[in-house]
């Protein structure tokens, strides 16, 4: 009997501590700043970080991303590592976003032409005013863009048709 209430202030303890400890993150500044309790948001690339003087906030969820701008494609960078850690390959179809959380899955549509290619996005970037993505040499290829192209960017949920 002794050992069941311990273990029931024990655990009300521990509770209480995890409520405090979560609204530490309401107060923590910007509305920005993520509630990161998802194990790909507590990852280092999915935080909010700076570069030039900016600071980008990454989204929590992709769920309904959808936006319509101008890509390039990077290449020259061959062996050097993503903001996930993996190796670049100029080749794959992969991605760079300044926002999206990684990894996540995208269609991007060349509107010049209409053709589309789906992409992982794993980097990040582009950080030059007026580009929404930069996207592999392999992927740029895929849809005809040269140096830089109108494209339209939609988010692909990987849990559809998933049951």
């Amino acid at each position: 009997m002794y050992q069941t209430v311990c273990r029931f202030f024990v655990g009300m303890l521990l509770l209480i501590a995890g409520l405090i400890s979560g609204c530490a993150t309401i107060f923590s500044g910007a509305p920005e700043f993520r509630d990161y309790r998802n194990s790909n948001a507590v990852a280092p690339y999915n935080k909010p970080y700076r570069i030039g003087g900016v600071t980008y906030y990454p989204m929590r969820s992709a769920s309904g991303y959808r936006e319509v701008g101008h890509a390039s494609w990077y290449g020259y960078e061959s062996g050097n590592r993503t903001a996930m850690g993996t190796r670049f390959l100029p080749h794959g179809l992969t991605a760079a976003h300044r926002t999206l959380p990684l990894p996540s899955r995208v269609r991007v549509t060349n509107l010049q032409n209409g053709r589309q290619v789906d992409v992982l996005v794993n980097d990040r970037g582009p950080f030059k005013h007026g580009r929404i993505i930069d996207l592999s040499q392999g992927a740029a290829k895929k849809i005809g863009i040269r140096g830089i192209g109108k494209v339209r960017v939609e988010y692909l949920d990987d849990r559809v048709g998933r049951k």
